[in-house]
């Protein structure tokens, strides 16, 4: 396997990270308008994310950054062709880290009111336009033969990156309420449990449609077996979760998002941003990428870097692993 071939590969084990990790508590984010129905509700559910969204982030960070270093021309021509969308994804995620931490340095009701409201929909943004803006790459867009995007916003708002959209909003919302299951106690998990059937079933409808819709216009046998295990995935994740098997359900989901995002780049390959224009103006992993000086210097940081990050991210998971409920907050009652 060259270097260059490597780095598409850790690049979307990145991406998968991200989106396992920032996808629930993007969901979360959400569920403080939909799931909680009074100010403590709210709190809960803010505290089972609170000592992890911004390590969540990191993973982000990397990703973009690996982009950077290793396909430059990918990060150039995506950069400057969704600048507005990933604006909007930038505001959103600084709001939302300014909302958890100036929520409660105020006790009045409508200071906390409306960080809650950025707190949502600086939730739901994101989740959204994640989906836009990956549904877009793997359909391909205008770019020419310079490697720059010569289209507008409203190329970017077609049907596929639209329907992409939904996917990724609600199935990071449907992850976030499988989680909230997971890490509470009492009536909110019950009711978490609830919701997340309904929510799944929903989609369950728009993932199979989006995935199949992928496949046919893109796939081949690898993209084939990663649709069936995605929808599969997402199938068991809601029968654990009608058994009460919260665990299980948050795994499964996860493997949903995993798989999701493994069709997109299965769907890609070799390309890492196809041109609808010609296919001779695609960028693919060797004519984006740096050279192989460069990869080889990442890659050795990588392998010191990478298990020391995952431990330390690993274990502040387990120091917070136990549920909370509202008889855990102090002024509840």
């Amino acid at each position: 396997m060259e270097l260059h071939d490597l780095w598409f590969v850790l690049i979307a084990v990145l991406w998968t990270g991200y989106f396992f990790l920032e996808g629930f508590d993007f969901g979360v984010g959400v569920l403080t308008k939909v799931l909680a129905r009074n100010r403590a509700e709210k709190r809960v559910l803010i505290n089972t994310i609170g000592p992890v969204w911004d390590g969540n982030e990191v993973w982000l960070l990397s990703a973009g950054g690996a982009t950077f270093a290793a396909f430059p021309e990918w990060y150039a021509t995506m950069f400057s062709g969704f600048y507005l969308p990933l604006l909007m994804i930038l505001v959103c995620l600084i709001v939302r880290g300014v909302a958890f931490e100036y929520r409660a340095k105020r006790p009045e009701e409508h200071w906390q009111r409306n960080w809650e409201h950025a707190i949502f929909w600086a939730s739901l943004l994101p989740a959204f336009l994640w989906g836009v803006a990956f549904g877009n790459i793997v359909r391909g867009v205008k770019i020419d033969s310079g490697m720059e995007y010569v289209g507008n916003l409203g190329d970017l708002l077609n049907p596929y990156a639209l329907l992409g959209g939904l996917v990724t909003l609600t199935l990071f919302t449907f992850h976030g309420t499988v989680f909230a299951g997971l890490k509470t106690t009492g009536e909110i998990r019950y009711r978490a449990r609830k919701l997340a059937l309904g929510l799944g079933a929903v989609t369950a409808l728009l993932a199979a449609g989006f995935l199949v819709w992928t496949q046919i216009d893109k796939g081949d046998a690898k993209s084939l077996v990663a649709l069936l295990v995605a929808v599969a995935a997402l199938l068991l994740a809601l029968v654990a979760t009608a058994r009460g098997r919260e665990g299980w359900a948050f795994a499964l989901s996860g493997v949903t998002i995993a798989a999701t995002v493994a069709m997109f780049f299965l769907t890609l390959f070799p390309n890492v941003m196809p041109s609808s224009l010609n296919e001779q103006w695609n960028l693919t992993v060797s004519n984006a990428s740096s050279s192989p000086y460069t990869l080889k210097i990442m890659t050795w940081c990588t392998c010191i870097a990478a298990p020391l990050v995952m431990l330390y991210q690993g274990w502040t998971y387990w120091v917070f692993r136990k549920r909370i409920g509202t008889q855990h907050i102090a002024d509840a009652h």
